[in-house]
């Protein structure tokens, strides 16, 4: 977002009708906060393409369904811990939370990388996701940013897990023909440690320590509009892994080695990231938010079920993976920042540990879900199954009726520096 930098400290108030903002020390934090969301985010997604055909070869594998579950396990174990993480942090401090979480992740990763069965696949990956560090990070993030500038910063999350996702589809094939599944394991440990690092050494601490303030009504935190979104991250993710399940097989199909996978993600991921750039920036500065949402999940819809019948031939492939990466790209910058918008100062942690648990549960169903369909009903079932679980996901955010705007953030920080000054 074209937002300039100004010197002024993180806690001034702005002038009503001033477009606010970032300090140095916002955008600072903001941007490590983001950097250390992606790198963990990385070190999951990069197994993303290659753990579906890896698992078949060992034993356990011949199952579909069993292989689902193991590749989704670490979103159970997510959604399990994302409160409490939540909750510790307040209580022990942000960073040593955060830090334990990590080295949680780092433990699971090299217990995955022993595997030789599914099951013990099953059991690291659920170990990687009891670091569930991802509702602490934006309670951090909001202890550094003034509520104006939050959802630059939620959004700018965003886009770094959307570049982290593209990233992994284009290096974890090649890491996997190098070092196999066990490397991509390890790799993923040496992430989590290297986050600690810019945790501890990068990321500034808060200017002032975060005061307990009166908890806001339930219907305040939990309303219909957020109950949406929380949906929607769901069904994003779980339509997200059920792909997965299916596509690293459908490529070979196509032709195409596993380690020539990254010739189809290169192209389509980094596009489908320049393609969400403009719309995105329609949402946030032209005041057409519920549009532009509304567009992207209908992409998602329209990609799934196009997958549904193309054949296995790497163009008609090529061009649906394009449309499903932007939308899906779209979403994960927009998600965050609708939910920072949405809800009172004094609920975002609440709200955004349900939003992670929902998006955690999301990678665990898909997983599970992509798995169970594939058995019963192959891989067009799969993606019809997707396609109609999207076309829900449509209908309910049509129905939502708070939709931000630059007009609204403008007149709530007006009305909190009148507040302030009465």
């Amino acid at each position: 977002m074209n937002e300039s930098v100004s010197n002024e400290p993180a806690g001034a108030a702005p002038a009503a009708g001033e477009r606010v903002r970032m300090s140095r020390q916002e955008l600072k934090s903001s941007l490590w906060l983001a950097s250390l969301y992606a790198i963990r985010m990385l070190g999951l997604f990069l197994v993303m393409p290659v753990f579906a055909l890896h698992a078949r070869t060992l034993p356990g594998g011949a199952d579909p369904a069993w292989v689902g579950f193991a590749f989704g396990a670490y979103g159970l174990t997510q959604a399990l811990f994302q409160i409490p993480y939540g909750a510790a942090s307040d209580r022990f401090g942000r960073k040593p939370v955060i830090t334990a979480g990590l080295l949680v992740m780092a433990a699971g990763s090299v217990l995955a990388a022993m595997a030789d069965t599914v099951t013990m696949l099953a059991v690291g990956r659920a170990l990687q996701g009891a670091g569930a560090v991802s509702a602490a990070i934006s309670a951090l993030v909001a202890d550094s940013t003034q509520d104006q500038n939050r959802s630059k910063a939620m959004a700018l999350i965003g886009v770094m897990i959307a570049m982290s996702y593209a990233v992994s589809l284009i290096v974890g094939p090649l890491l996997y023909e190098h070092v196999g599944l066990s490397g991509i394991f390890l790799v993923t440990g040496g992430l989590a440690l290297l986050a600690i690092g810019v945790l501890w050494t990068l990321v500034p601490q808060p200017p002032h320590a975060p005061v307990k303030q009166v908890r806001p009504p339930v219907r305040e935190v939990l309303h219909g509009d957020l109950w949406r979104l929380n949906a929607g991250i769901f069904l994003l993710h779980l339509t997200q892994m059920a792909l997965f399940v299916v596509l690293p097989a459908r490529l070979l199909a196509a032709g195409m080695a596993v380690g020539d996978h990254w010739k189809m993600y290169l192209p389509v991921g980094a596009l489908g990231f320049v393609l969400m750039l403009g719309p995105m920036r329609s949402a946030e500065m032209g005041n057409r938010m519920k549009p532009v949402f509304l567009a992207g999940v209908a992409l998602l819809a329209l990609s799934q079920a196009g997958l549904a019948f193309v054949p296995d031939h790497v163009w008609p492939l090529a061009g649906l993976l394009l449309v499903f990466f932007t939308g899906f790209n779209l979403m994960e910058a927009m998600l965050p920042s609708l939910v920072s918008r949405l809800v009172p100062a004094n609920g975002r942690g609440l709200a955004l540990g349900v939003y992670s648990t929902c998006q955690s549960l999301g990678v665990f169903a898909g997983g599970a879900f992509g798995g169970l369909v594939l058995k019963y009903a192959g891989s067009t079932g799969v993606q019809l199954a997707s396609a109609g679980l999207l076309v829900v996901w449509l209908l309910l955010a049509c129905s939502a009726r708070r939709w931000p705007s630059a007009a609204s953030l403008r007149a709530g920080a007006a009305g909190k520096e009148a507040a302030r000054q009465s």
